[in-house]
C-alpha cells in the first residue's frame, strides 16, 4: 500500500487516565468523521487501529483503542499519524473544491504553457488557502493564493494547474535600516551609517527650535 494513495486524517497526541484511553486529534473537515472510516492505519500501513470515541477534550477527542489497556501502551502511540485510503473520501460537492492531497504534487504552468513549478504544500493562515510551489526556475519556495484569479485552471486528472502569479511575487523586499546596518561593507552599509549619523543632527535642530519658541 503506497503512502501516496492514502490520506492522513488524524494523530495520536497522548494518553488519558490509566486504562489505556488515548487522545487523538482529527484533521478532517468534520472532526467527528475520523471515527466514521472504520479501521485506520499508521503511515507504513502495517498497523491498524479501531477507535471508539469516549469523550472530547479542548482540541482533541478521547478514545478507546482495541488492544491498548494501560497508560504505557497509550503513551507509546503518541505522535503516530493515522491514515485512510484515498478512495474512502467522499466526492466533493463543488467543482471548485479539491482535497489538499489531490493538489500536492500537481505541476504548475503559466497561461503560456511555461513550466512554473510543483505544488508542495497548502496552508491557511486565516486569509484563505495558499499554495506553496517549488519554483522551477529559481528552485525557491513561493506562495500564491488559491483563488480563481491566481489559479484559473485545476485539472487533477491531467496533473496540472495553470497559475497567474501575482504582480511583484519575485520582487525583493527592501531591507530595513537596521538590517542594512548589520551588513558589512558595500553601499548598503554606507547608507545605513549615513542615516544613523543624520538622526542626532535632526534632533538637535528640533530642540533648538523648540527652545526658541
Amino acid at each position: 500500500m503506497e503512502t501516496a494513495t492514502r490520506i492522513c486524517v488524524g494523530q495520536f497526541v497522548g494518553s488519558h487516565g490509566v486504562r489505556g484511553r488515548v487522545k487523538v486529534k482529527s484533521y478532517t473537515a468534520v472532526p467527528e468523521s475520523l471515527f466514521a472510516y472504520g479501521q485506520l492505519t499508521d503511515e507504513s500501513g502495517a498497523r491498524a487501529f479501531a477507535l471508539t470515541m469516549t469523550g472530547m477534550g479542548k482540541d482533541h477527542f478521547l478514545a478507546e483503542l482495541q488492544g491498548v489497556r494501560d497508560r504505557d501502551a497509550a503513551d507509546a502511540l503518541k505522535g503516530t499519524r493515522l491514515f485512510i485510503n484515498r478512495d474512502q473520501l467522499p466526492a466533493t460537492d463543488d467543482e471548485d473544491e479539491f482535497y489538499h492531497a489531490d493538489l500536492i504534487g500537481l505541476v504548475a504552468t503559466t497561461a503560456d504553457g511555461e513550466p512554473f513549478g510543483e505544488i508542495k504544500a497548502i496552508y491557511d493562515f486565516g486569509g484563505g488557502d495558499m499554495l506553496e510551489i517549488a519554483h522551477a526556475a529559481s528552485g525557491k519556495a513561493v506562495t500564491i493564493p488559491f483563488t480563481r484569479a491566481a489559479v484559473p485552471v485545476v485539472d487533477v486528472k491531467a496533473g496540472i494547474v495553470t497559475v497567474e502569479p501575482p504582480a511583484g511575487l519575485f520582487e525583493k523586499v527592501k531591507p530595513t535600516p537596521e538590517e542594512l546596518a548589520e551588513m558589512e561593507g558595500g553601499p548598503a552599509a554606507d547608507e545605513a551609517v549615513a542615516s544613523e549619523e543624520d538622526a542626532p543632527e535632526a534632533a538637535e535642530v528640533e530642540g533648538d527650535e523648540g527652545a526658541g519658541a
